[in-house]
């Protein structure tokens, strides 16, 4: 990483203007330093981010660099980059082999990019709970006092504190059903997190939660992005149900 001094280039090819999306997403994402390397993944968790990160739809590409890594390798990758075709859901980056012996050791993943319209429509048979409802702030309330419930901790809620607000619930009985939660939460954007207990997959309650999700008023300002994982056929059936236009294909390297 350049000193303040000896400042290295942005890490952003000049496409960027000409893809605002990606611009927003890249900026909700991730935790950028001055230069827009990527410091952290923009979660509550602030997990590890990428070191190498390559976006695209039909508009053009973006790509971020990861603070780790060195100067001489993130010049490399800036020139691949740059030199990129358009990079879509249904094609393999052309210097993907490049990036990966650039960065080696490497693991990648592929992932999709979806529009999230505000204010989709509710579903009028699904209870809905929000941690902007004084329902939803004694339900936590009672978490905190008496325990999580069982089928919350088997995916991976252990305490409040796994509630990354702005978030709502499907109830069904008194029983939560999916929950959407704000997985990146940048000033410009939202990205959202969708998950549902395994009781009640495949009965449509991760397309209401995203539904009431997105009619949030503390998101009506911020441009929001369902996003998933290429190999992850019940989240994008989620989004087919709910109409979503798939935008957008990544790669991340780590």
């Amino acid at each position: 990483m350049g000193s303040t001094c000896a400042r290295p280039a942005p890490s952003l090819t000049n496409m960027q203007h000409k893809t605002p999306w990606l611009d927003l997403d890249y900026r909700t994402l991730f935790r950028l330093d001055q230069n827009l390397r990527i410091e952290l993944e923009n979660d509550p968790d602030r997990s590890p981010g990428p070191r190498f990160w390559l976006a695209g739809s039909i508009e053009g590409n973006m790509f971020g660099i990861g603070v780790d890594v060195n100067e001489s390798v993130a010049a490399e990758l800036r020139r691949l980059a740059s030199t990129e075709p358009v990079f879509t859901h249904t094609a393999t980056p052309r210097h993907l082999d490049r990036y990966l012996q650039a960065l080696a050791p490497a693991r990648h993943n592929f992932g999709l990019i979806y529009e999230l319209p505000h204010r989709l429509p509710l579903s009028p048979r699904t209870r809905i709970v929000t941690s902007e409802s004084d329902e939803g702030r004694n339900l936590l309330q009672s978490f905190a006092k008496g325990g999580m419930p069982k089928n919350l901790t088997e995916v991976g809620f252990h305490g409040t504190q796994d509630f990354w607000s702005p978030w709502c619930m499907a109830l069904v009985e008194g029983e939560i059903a999916s929950i959407a939660f704000a997985a990146r939460l940048s000033d410009v954007g939202a990205e959202i997190g969708v998950t549902t207990m395994k009781a009640f997959r495949s009965q449509g309650f991760g397309a209401a939660v995203t539904a009431a999700w997105t009619q949030l008023p503390s998101l009506r300002h911020r441009t929001l992005f369902y996003s998933t994982d290429r190999t992850n056929f019940s989240s994008q059936r989620v989004a087919a149900r709910l109409g979503l236009h798939q935008r957008g294909a990544t790669l991340r390297i780590y």
